[in-house]
């Protein structure tokens, strides 16, 4: 993972020394339902939890070298803890895999993960509602394919932003929930050398539900749909991304990123003010989303297991989750921050002599009892004379002197139609939709 990219708290989930104090959990806990059986003796159980009492020092450099030797993790970490813990730790492991093991511990981690991205989703919806009150009425155009289409809200852009986010949330919490299993099955998932119970009270000390029907491993496609989740969650962050980008540029400047005292834009140009942190989120979506394809294809494993999944892991569980809360927290400070120009908004608007009323001329005519397709004309060649002109003519004055719409609609009627304020009457509606009574 580069640093550069990466908060404390998520980081700290991946490191070797909390991966294998999970490990030590889960065996430990198995230990002790294993001489509640009479499997092992009840006090190689309590010999692990007295040493852990202790709070020792994980040695990973320790581990790490009998690893070399061993060239397997689980067994390096076995011996490595037997030193410690002393003749009762033989009887760790015991009908276990090393699967049992490195898949109940993926599971604990991605819950640790998704506990930390749900966190940051709140932090970001608070930030989109409050600019969302902020510029309800705010009047903006609305635009489809880029170009001028019709006023909506800033806070409308807000608001959807906010539903998207909240439909983020939703998934990411079914994500962890799934993910959420533990197995304790040994070799191929049969149970034969470990009762099942040790596996319901692991899941249960460890805060899972078992997995109902394991192989030697964990059922992968849990895993495809937790990173597809957090790659949907990524394109979110993205199109929120691309929608400050447009509103940042010169020709638009609408909106764009804070911009701090000291910083610096360009390394040649003095003048720019670059959107590089909304840059820079479309630039993480796309790793994010990256991360989704191989979790998709570790779910056609060999048989009952092979380890072809296993180095795909160890890379985007940590590159994901660490990526993801990065890009989550850049976010919210980008619209917790984000400097907005209303003035601008209401010039643009205005720039193209009212073109962005046409519909309801059109409209207007239809009733009056013109047809559809010529009442479409009238508006239409008015509406090119306007937009040819760059918007230097006023499709207001045009319309009022073109005899065939005058003899449709009364000036006043035609005046009545390019009220701004009409497209807003139903914003309180699509608020409390989106954010409740």
């Amino acid at each position: 993972m580069v640093p550069r990219y990466a908060r404390p708290a998520m980081s700290a989930i991946w490191e070797p020394e909390a991966r294998y104090r999970i490990w030590f959990e889960i065996e430990a806990h198995a230990a002790v339902k294993m001489g509640e059986l009479g499997v092992v003796p009840e006090s190689a159980g309590k010999a692990l939890w007295d040493w852990w009492a202790s709070n020792p020092v994980i040695d990973v450099a320790a581990i790490d070298a009998i690893e070399a030797v061993t060239k397997h993790d689980v067994i390096a970490f076995l011996d490595w803890v037997a030193q410690q813990v002393g003749p009762e730790a033989r009887f760790m492991h015991q009908g276990m895999t090393s699967s049992d093991v490195l898949d109940t511990t993926l599971n604990v981690q991605l819950i640790k993960a998704a506990d930390i991205l749900l966190a940051d989703l709140d932090d970001l919806l608070a930030a989109i509602k409050r600019r969302a009150e902020e510029h309800k009425y705010t009047p903006t155009i609305g635009r489809s394919h880029g170009i001028h289409a019709e006023p909506v809200t800033f806070g409308l852009k807000m608001a959807e932003a906010y539903a998207e986010f909240a439909r983020c949330r939703k998934r990411l919490v079914a994500a962890r929930e799934e993910i959420a299993t533990c197995a304790i099955s040994g070799a191929v998932g049969t149970f034969a050398n470990v009762d099942p119970s040790v596996e319901a009270y692991v899941a249960e000390k460890m805060g899972l539900e078992i997995e109902p029907v394991s192989t030697q491993v964990i059922p992968r496609d849990r895993h495809a749909m937790f990173f597809a989740t957090l790659a949907v969650i990524a394109s979110s962050i993205e199109r929120i991304a691309v929608e400050v980008r447009h509103l940042q540029r010169t020709e638009v400047l609408e909106a764009e990123e804070y911009f701090s005292p000291g910083q610096k834009g360009s390394s040649a140009m003095p003048h720019k003010r670059n959107p590089v942190l909304t840059e820079n989120l479309t630039g993480q979506a796309r790793m994010i989303r990256s991360y989704a394809f191989p979790a998709m294809e570790n779910v056609a494993l060999w048989h009952e297991r092979d380890i072809s999944h296993s180095s795909v892991e160890r890379f985007i569980g940590p590159d994901a989750t660490i990526t993801l809360d990065f890009a989550l927290a850049r976010l919210t400070g980008v619209i917790d921050k984000l400097l907005v120009y209303p003035e601008r908004m209401q010039k643009n608007l205005d720039r193209m002599g009212g073109l962005v009323h046409s519909q309801r001329v059109l409209l207007a005519l239809t009733q009056a009892g013109l047809t559809r397709d010529e009442s479409y004309r009238l508006v239409q060649r008015n509406a090119m004379k306007v937009w040819e002109s760059d918007g230097q003519l006023s499709l207001l004055e045009l319309l009022k002197a073109d005899a065939d719409v005058a003899k449709a609609l009364p000036a006043e009627v035609i005046e009545d139609k390019f009220n701004l304020d009409y497209h807003f009457k139903h914003v309180d509606t699509i608020f409390a939709r989106v954010f409740g009574n």
